[in-house]
């Protein structure tokens, strides 16, 4: 028996059956996140240790890939990768997956934020430990036999001020440690609220001033335009002479060559750095002559707790999404658990039939499309829906459109998408309407609910009509018409002429205009011969036929 896609799940959910779903395992990972996976019924490659061009070979007819930080997701990587769903990182960072590729080739890509997070919290307060109190230097020292304890003289952690650049979790947690030392801590980080900042105990500050007041920084931040040399030269010569400064995020946050500078001038009295601008670090790189410059090779994650932690997450976060759709540390799609994709599908079935129904009704190039959520609706995060929508619009116009690649796909044909949570009254305890704008103002939407309790979609309303619609038939025609006796007959006799039957119908009229809107729920696509002889009735302006196969 094959393997068989849930109709009501993302494209990337499958059932396990006779075919069993390749894993490639292209970095070590713990062996209790590999022995999940074989025992999860996956077949399991480990490649360890495999060139680029081997990995090229294996991906081709994988349907994940689990990396950590050594093996590189290109695009070239992934255009091999015909079959693939995910790649998932064991670990925080993804600077060795190409997102924006992966999105355009609907893979979606998840990482492991909680495995590591108390392996790099404290690790970063061991740098800031050993640039208080110079024990790597004392240690080399007395192993080289010298006896020396004057040329060690340090410092303490109490009453000093600390600027953590970044308050997600790992950040959160040196913040904790700092003020079980008795430190001071501010923050910085946009996304940051007044409420949560009051939680943690920090005080919120922006970036100038940070640099200003900070005894000791230590950023946890992701590498990003934003925040590329975010510590530079200018950015040091605000600083106090004396501050001492951490890196165990992403290289490239500080300039490498600005740091150099600032401990030549004595600008930083210490250092700690864990991670670079490029890795391994070059043997000749400069940051290797300071003293006072405590350097690691990329410790953060480097325990047995966070390693076996990331490891046995990264398993079962890519055996989840191939197995139930669910989607979980997803950075290019939204995160979804498995109880609640449960609940949510019936409405992604809806959305994108909706979407699918706009483009087809649709006889100009649309500009925009409007999706707006009412009643409970209304009340969650609907970036699903507005995926399966913009999905659904693309499934018969564009090839392997899924719910990752959709936006991409749409944003290249210059469509605009706008997502509304509207608090409206309507008739349905939950609705969804989607609307396309036309380059010649021409709009054209519809709107839909889950029924009964078998949750089943119904397209409601069409336009401005009132009618009920199963959008999970074969096809739809939409006709408008005089609203003159006899008219469903004729047109009945049409479609049964070419052997079109028809296996429900809805009606809506326009008052006191004369005109119908109908809807036949056809067992087939009417031919070319039926739709020419239904369009040159004088009583009818328009047919558009809506193919849901």
């Amino acid at each position: 028996m094959p393997t068989i896609e849930l109709e009501n799940s993302p494209a990337i959910a499958v059932v396990l059956m006779n075919k069993t779903l390749k894993v490639l395992v292209a970095d070590p990972i713990s062996p209790k996140g590999v022995e999940l996976l074989k025992q999860r019924g996956f077949d399991t490659v480990e490649a360890y240790g495999s060139t680029p061009e081997q990995v090229k070979e294996l991906i081709k007819d994988a349907d994940a890939v689990i990396v950590r930080s050594e093996t590189k997701i290109t695009a070239d990587v992934l255009a091999c990768a015909k079959k693939l769903k995910a790649v998932g990182r064991a670990g925080v960072g993804v600077d060795n997956i190409d997102i924006p590729a992966a999105s355009e080739n609907g893979v979606v890509v998840m990482n492991t934020p909680t495995g590591n997070t108390i392996a790099t919290a404290e690790l970063t307060f061991t740098h800031m430990l050993c640039g208080t109190r110079p024990i790597a230097q004392a240690n080399a020292s007395i192993h080289s036999g010298v006896w020396d304890r004057k040329s060690f003289k340090g410092s303490e952690l109490k009453n000093k001020v600390l600027a953590v650049l970044g308050m997600g979790r790992i950040g959160a947690e040196v913040a904790k440690r700092a003020m079980a030392f008795g430190m001071k801590v501010i923050a910085y980080d946009p996304f940051l609220t007044e409420a949560r900042a009051k939680t943690l105990g920090v005080d919120m500050v922006q970036l100038e001033d940070a640099f200003r007041r900070a005894d000791y920084i230590t950023v946890h931040m992701p590498l990003t335009e934003a925040t590329k040399y975010m510590i530079d030269e200018k950015a040091f010569e605000m600083m106090k002479k004396g501050v001492r400064v951490f890196n165990c995020a992403r290289g490239g946050i500080i300039k490498e060559s600005a740091l150099v500078d600032a401990l030549k001038s004595g600008k930083v009295a210490a250092a700690g750095l864990d991670v670079y601008e490029s890795e391994p670090l070059a043997k000749d790189s400069p940051l290797r002559d300071f003293p006072n410059l405590v350097l690691t090779p990329h410790l953060g994650a480097s325990t047995k707790e966070a390693q076996e932690s990331c490891g046995i997450e990264v398993a079962e976060v890519i055996a989840d999404a191939l197995m139930s759709g669910a989607i979980r540390n997803a950075i290019n799609k939204p995160s979804i658990d498995a109880e609640s994709m449960k609940q949510i599908s019936p409405y992604i079935v809806l959305c994108e039939k909706l979407g699918l129904f706009v483009q087809q009704i649709s006889s100009e190039r649309v500009e925009k499309l409007t999706i707006k959520y009412f009643g409970k609706l209304g009340d969650i995060d609907n970036k699903l829906l507005t995926l399966a929508v913009q999905k659904g619009y693309l499934s018969k116009i564009t090839e392997n459109a899924n719910d990752v690649n959709a936006p991409a796909k749409i944003k290249h044909l210059g469509i605009e998408v706008e997502s509304i949570n509207s608090n409206a009254e309507v008739d349905y305890s939950e609705l969804v309407e989607v609307t396309a704008t036309c380059e010649k103002g021409a709009v054209h939407s519809a709107a839909g609910t889950v029924t009964g309790k078998s949750a089943k979609p119904r397209i409601v309303q069409i336009g401005n009509h009132q009618m009920e619609i199963n959008p999970c038939g074969f096809c739809i025609m939409v006709l408008k018409n005089q609203d003159t006796p006899g008219m469903v007959g004729v047109i009945g006799t049409i479609l049964g002429k070419y052997g079109c039957n028809i296996a429900n119908m809805s009606l809506s009229r326009e008052e006191g205009t004369g005109k119908a809107l109908s809807a036949f729920e056809l067992d087939g696509v009417p031919n070319a011969k039926a739709l020419e002889e239904l369009k040159a009735l004088a009583q009818v302006e328009a047919v558009k036929v809506v193919d849901f196969s």
